[in-house]
C-alpha cells in the first residue's frame, strides 16, 4: 500500500520579490510603485494593513517581471530614502511554515523593526527607553 505525501510545498524564491522596509505611513502603493518602476516592468504592488489600526505597519512588497530588474532596484533603492525615511530594500524570503509558526519569514522581520522602533504587537507592553510602558503598536 502506497502512504499519500501531504507535505505543503512552498513556493520557491525566484527573486523578483522584494521587501521594502522603513516606510514612512504616508505611502501609498502609488508612491511605492512610482518608486520602484524606473527600474523595471511591475507584476505586483503590496503593502499589508495592520487588521486593528487600518493603517500600513512600516512594509511593502514590489514583485519585479524579472529578477535582474528586481537586483537592480534592490541595489539602487536598499538604504535610500523615500519621503524622508532610509528604506530597507532586499529580497522577500518565502513564506516558511514551521512546527512553532505559521508566520512568514518576512513578519519576523517587520516584527524585528518594529521592537527596534519600540513597538510591539504581541499585546504586552513595551517598555521604552523612558522607562514609560507603551500599550503596543503605538509610537512613543
Amino acid at each position: 500500500s502506497s502512504t499519500a505525501n501531504f507535505k505543503r510545498e512552498m513556493p520557491k524564491n525566484d527573486k523578483r520579490t522584494l521587501y521594502v522596509g522603513g516606510l514612512e505611513e504616508d505611502v501609498t502603493v502609488e508612491v511605492l510603485k512610482a518608486a520602484f518602476i524606473p527600474f523595471g516592468e511591475l507584476v505586483d504592488v503590496n503593502i499589508p494593513l495592520d487588521n486593528q489600526s487600518g493603517k500600513h505597519r512600516g512594509f511593502g512588497f514590489v514583485e519585479f517581471e524579472s529578477a535582474d530588474d528586481a537586483t537592480e532596484a534592490t541595489f539602487n533603492m536598499n538604504n535610500g530614502e523615500l519621503n524622508g525615511r532610509v528604506l530597507t530594500v532586499n529580497i522577500a524570503k518565502p513564506m516558511t511554515v514551521t512546527e512553532n509558526s505559521n508566520k512568514a519569514i518576512w513578519h519576523a522581520e517587520a516584527d524585528a523593526f518594529f521592537d527596534k522602533q519600540g513597538w510591539g504587537d504581541d499585546g504586552d507592553p513595551v517598555i521604552t527607553d523612558d522607562g514609560v510602558e507603551d500599550e503596543g503598536l503605538k509610537p512613543k
